[in-house]
């Protein structure tokens, strides 16, 4: 796969597990409006943003493949632990729009925004840490083999 076709792959999936981050965001709004209503639906659409983005990237972006559930598990920890900084990122701009602008049109533009830019730095901490094949097979290197 050339560079320029992965990158427009990976742009279409960043399309992707972004609308599904955010229909389920808007899901949990609808189905619970208690206390914290705005991190429970934060939470949830991370969450299925992250797992769907992570099947996608393992498969079409990075052809990764994992030996076992096992590996499977401990290459999805090191994906998620390269997410910590970016979902940060995302919640800031998220959160940001909200308060400074307010209204799920804001909140919903910020979180765009947020994952977009969250996107690119991702895809570069990916490919140096979490889908690298080495001599041996393992999938990490450094910090999280």
């Amino acid at each position: 796969m050339t560079a320029v076709d992965r990158a427009l792959k990976y742009g279409v999936f960043a399309i992707i597990a972004t609308l599904i981050n955010l229909a389920s965001q808007e899901l949990m709004i609808r189905v619970y409006s208690g206390s914290y209503a705005l991190y429970v639906a934060l939470l949830v659409g991370t969450m299925t943003g992250l797992i769907s983005k992570y099947c996608l990237d393992k498969k079409f972006i990075f052809a990764f493949f994992t030996r076992s559930q096992r590996h499977n598990l401990k290459t999805f920890v090191a994906y998620a632990l390269t997410g910590v900084l970016t979902t940060a990122l995302f919640w800031g701009f998220e959160l940001g729009s909200e308060f400074w602008l307010g209204g799920k049109s804001a909140r919903y533009s910020g979180a765009a925004i947020g994952l977009a830019i969250g996107y690119v730095v991702k895809y570069q901490l990916d490919s140096r840490m979490v889908f690298v094949s080495t001599t041996d097979s393992s999938p990490v290197h450094g910090r999280f083999g």
